[in-house]
């Protein structure tokens, strides 16, 4: 009797071993596929990342904060580039605070509605981009900017262009 009872509690013992067994190994490749998976997706986002990269440095070409002779220049000149920009920023959006015609965009606005610089980029020390808008019409604008010794900005539009309605 105490032979059998052995004899079970080993099959038994065994079965659930073998069972034990096969569901670690089932749970061990399982991870396995999971990690070659997330480690497959983290190379492909890792390319991703190093062309993504170099697009941006390709687009921030031009654009006053990367320009090293632009800054040269105005450093040159005495100026802090990190107080500039948004001083000549600032100093194209308030023309959006005319009366009459704009005096950088040279299309006249719709009725009842005023033409507005709405995104501008600093390209380098002489040349702004900029897009304008009524709610209506749309285009964009290459000015030349000069700064004054008294920190005062002027601009003179260079070419401009309005996208057709459709």
């Amino acid at each position: 009797m105490k032979r059998r009872i052995f004899m079970y509690l080993f099959v038994f013992t065994l079965l659930l071993v073998v069972f034990q067994y096969a569901n670690a190994k089932r749970i061990f490749e399982n991870q396995n596929r999971k990690l070659d998976s997330a480690n497959s997706k983290v190379s492909a986002l890792k390319d991703s990342l190093i062309i993504l990269q170099d697009q941006i440095l390709n687009l921030s070409h031009f654009n006053l904060e990367r320009n090293e002779d632009a800054i040269s220049y105005f450093e040159k000149d005495g100026y802090d580039v990190s107080e500039l920009i948004p001083l000549i920023k600032d100093a194209i959006y308030s023309t959006n605070e005319f009366k009459g015609q704009h005096p950088v965009v040279p299309y006249a606005s719709s009725e009842g509605r005023k033409m507005l610089i709405n995104t501008v980029k600093l390209l380098n020390h002489k040349w702004i981009i900029a897009d304008f808008s009524d709610g209506e019409y749309w285009g964009e604008v290459f000015v030349a900017y000069y700064i004054n010794d008294d920190k005062t900005v002027e601009f003179n539009t260079v070419e401009s262009f309005l996208y057709p309605f459709d």
